[in-house]
């Protein structure tokens, strides 16, 4: 999916480095990669203190953050089309615009814009301090989704995934999709049910997946703020591919036989890879948050909106 070149660019849309750490609250990640790192390190039998220590502050030696700088050289989306930096701001000024309709229409309630944060290397957030190796993530107590663009070439090279711009796209919609989940009330489910095939946290990534897709069904129709044209140009069946790719990349299973185990479903945090990618094609066919419920879901591997 690419972004229509005479689209306007807003850089202030996005921030650099982060607020002071808080601690005590886990950001939620998921996208295509956030806690990716955990996700490991519990599949492994690793100490996931040692992982969580970089959000909640429990490490002695903490990271200086960095800054990625306000991308002040994102002007229309010929540079969202070139830059990756230019393509998450870009791609959070289409999410606003169609949540900003969708969420209300849908919902009732009014859409609040996340905080946009770029970094490099370490950040400090309203849920502690974070680093590069969890990916991209969106922390509930700041309503912020923060962002190390190097990781999309990690997408790519680690976790195989298609370089395809709905890819990287598909990654920020998701952190978006837990914005949404943190505006109707939802997000605290994960922590309460943590782990497992069926749990809540498993849910409440797969229901970010979909929301995901929501985005996708409109962001070539919605028109931009003011009526100008949509932000994007019309999907193909290239673009679908390129971000079930990314879905496919970090589902569960597959990062656990990447790591050379054997497939354990009780230790599930994030779902399957055939599971992501089913929910973001419920939301991208049906363009209905209510189809996202994946909470009253009976059977995650079926969807209802797919049947």
């Amino acid at each position: 999916m690419t972004f229509n070149e005479g689209m306007q660019i807003d850089p202030g849309r996005a921030s650099s480095g982060g607020g002071p750490g808080m601690g005590g609250k886990l950001a939620l990640g998921g996208g295509a990669g956030g806690l990716i790192l955990l996700v490991i390190t519990l599949l492994l039998g690793g100490d996931p203190g040692t992982v969580l220590g970089n959000f909640t502050g429990a490490q002695s030696g903490q990271q200086t953050p960095g800054t990625a700088g306000t991308p002040t050289h994102c002007k229309t989306g010929a540079d969202a089309n070139r830059y990756v930096d230019c393509r998450v701001v870009a791609t959070a000024q289409s999410l606003d615009a169609v949540w900003s309709v969708q969420l209300p229409a849908q919902t009732g309630k009014q859409y609040v814009e996340p905080e946009l944060v770029l970094f490099t290397g370490g950040v400090s957030t309203g849920c502690g301090n974070a680093t590069s190796d969890v990916g991209p993530f969106y922390c509930p107590a700041d309503q912020t989704a923060y962002f190390d663009t190097a990781f999309f070439q990690e997408l790519t090279d680690r976790f195989g995934a298609s370089a395809g711009p709905l890819a990287q796209e598909y990654v920020v919609a998701h952190e978006v999709g837990h914005h949404i989940q943190n505006q109707l009330g939802d997000i605290g489910k994960a922590q309460r049910d943590p782990q497992g095939p069926t749990s809540g946290a498993v849910r409440t990534e797969l229901q970010a997946d979909c929301y995901a897709g929501i985005w996708a069904n409109f962001a070539d129709k919605q028109p931009s703020p003011g009526g100008g044209q949509p932000f994007l140009k019309p999907l193909s069946d290239k673009d679908i591919r390129d971000a079930l790719s990314a879905a496919n990349a970090v589902g569960d299973d597959r990062i656990q036989r990447s790591a050379g185990r054997g497939v354990n479903p009780e230790s599930w945090t994030h779902g399957s890879s055939e599971q992501r990618q089913k929910w973001f094609l419920v939301g991208y066919r049906t363009g209905s948050v209510q189809a996202c419920d994946t909470y009253s879901a009976r059977d995650l591997d079926n969807p209802p909106g797919l049947r």
